[in-house]
């Protein structure tokens, strides 16, 4: 009997160690900070922040996937501005910078830094890798209908955007062809006490896009 009671509980262990200890969430529609940095132990920490449930939760990259459905798919508007995304007529997946039903209305938000413990108050977003069928890119367009491209998988990586503390914002997030994609974030910033680079480390996000 003593044999059977470990062989059991050997069992039980691999069973349980089989099982993951989270569940995908699939995201695909309303408003979430898909980089939502936060600062912990004196470094970052970088999660999701799924606005589309009340009240909102914070979660793992890692156990959340971006849909991006066939609702997403437009085109490549004509013009030299952008022309990073293709040419005119291309098709083009995108999550729009603007709330639009039925799509995800994806940003940033570095609310969760205090002010103080980042040397001049800003921290370094960087897309440092894409894997997937064809380019990302993450691009506003203004008020006057001014393009700004703030990564672009296509010209090559990494691309690193500047962001102040307590920031909260919201882009265009455009796949050039159907298929998954992994999108590898990092955050990095001077620690103001002690002049030190800190970093989040390699932060992955999966996004499906439906043809």
């Amino acid at each position: 009997m003593r044999k059977l009671i470990p062989a059991a509980a050997l069992v039980a262990l691999i069973v349980l160690s089989a099982t993951p200890a989270h569940a995908a969430v699939t995201l695909s529609s309303g408003h979430a900070d898909a980089v939502d940095v936060n600062w912990s132990a004196n470094t970052f920490s970088v999660k999701v922040l799924d606005d589309t449930v009340t009240p909102a939760v914070e979660g793992n990259p890692a156990d959340v996937i971006f849909s991006v459905p066939s609702g997403a798919k437009t085109t490549v508007p004509s013009g030299a501005a952008y022309a990073f995304l293709g040419s005119p007529g291309d098709p083009v997946w995108v999550l729009p910078q603007s709330q639009k039903p039925g799509l995800l209305w994806l940003g940033w938000n570095t609310s969760g830094v205090p002010s103080g413990v980042l040397q001049s108050n800003n921290l370094q977003l960087k897309l440092t890798a894409v894997s997937g069928p064809d380019d990302f890119s993450l691009y506003t367009v203004g008020t006057f209908g001014a393009v700004t491209v703030l990564f672009d998988s296509g010209n090559g990586l990494p691309d690193s955007r500047t962001l102040n503390v307590a920031a909260h914002g919201h882009a265009n997030w455009a796949f050039e062809a159907a298929g998954t994609y992994t999108l590898t974030f990092e955050v990095t910033g001077t620690r103001a006490t002690d002049g030190a680079t800190v970093s989040s480390g390699a932060v992955n996000y999966t996004f499906t896009v439906t043809s």
